[in-house]
């Protein structure tokens, strides 16, 4: 491994946490909102509609968010391997929980602000979240190190969407104001791929062979 590859895998789990912290709190603003009570909105509904299917997606994909940033860090898995192997069980069972959750939501209340597009895309990254975890599974069950960090690697990816859609929202209020349904879609499905170029480019880093610097 590269001086810089090694340096990136350090400070890597902050920066996750970092980008899923925003989300993370949204989603505990809605579980109160559940509890306390508020008034309902085209944002909100579906929430109030499917109380136990949205306490399951809020919770798990915060665990899933949170406690997956510690699989990245080589030296926690250098050290404690044990708790990466315990660690990596429950991330799977609960990015399992939050993929399907959130499927059942978008199948349960389809006709919430986002329209036709936002609808298709939380169906095809939901699911596709599903079979990268499933994957990940199978390879590390396969005693297959290599294929199992690629496919929890892209679960995750997927997972962690909402802390890159944030940021991708941003600038757009600050410019253009709240967007319109299909811009709204449009910078939904941009966080899901920009995170899978980043964690395809991730994995590719990785198995790019290291020039020696050595002179004969």
């Amino acid at each position: 491994m590269s001086r810089s590859t090694g340096t990136a895998e350090r400070w890597l789990p902050a920066a996750l946490i970092a980008l899923s912290t925003v989300p993370a709190m949204v989603g505990m603003f809605r579980i109160g909102q559940l509890v306390i009570g508020t008034d309902i909105t085209p944002d909100n509904a579906r929430f109030f509609d499917g109380a136990w299917s949205a306490v399951l997606h809020i919770a798990s994909s915060i665990v899933f968010s949170l406690l997956g940033a510690f699989q990245f860090s080589a030296d926690l898995r250098r050290t404690r391997p044990r708790w990466h192997r315990h660690a990596g069980r429950v991330l799977v069972l609960v990015g399992l929980v939050a993929a399907v959750s959130g499927l059942w939501i978008t199948v349960s209340y389809p006709k919430f602000e986002g329209g036709e597009l936002l609808y298709a895309l939380r169906l095809f990254f939901g699911s596709a979240m599903v079979v990268c975890l499933v994957l990940g599974l199978v390879a590390i069950r396969r005693r297959n190190v290599a294929q199992h960090r690629a496919w929890i690697t892209r679960g995750y990816a997927i997972g962690l969407g909402a802390g890159t859609q944030f940021v991708l929202h941003v600038p757009w209020l600050l410019i253009f104001g709240k967007p319109e349904t299909l811009s709204k879609a449009l910078l939904m499905g941009a966080g899901w791929v920009l995170n899978l170029v980043v964690a395809e480019w991730s994995l590719r880093s990785r198995r790019r062979p290291v020039r020696s610097t050595t002179t004969v």
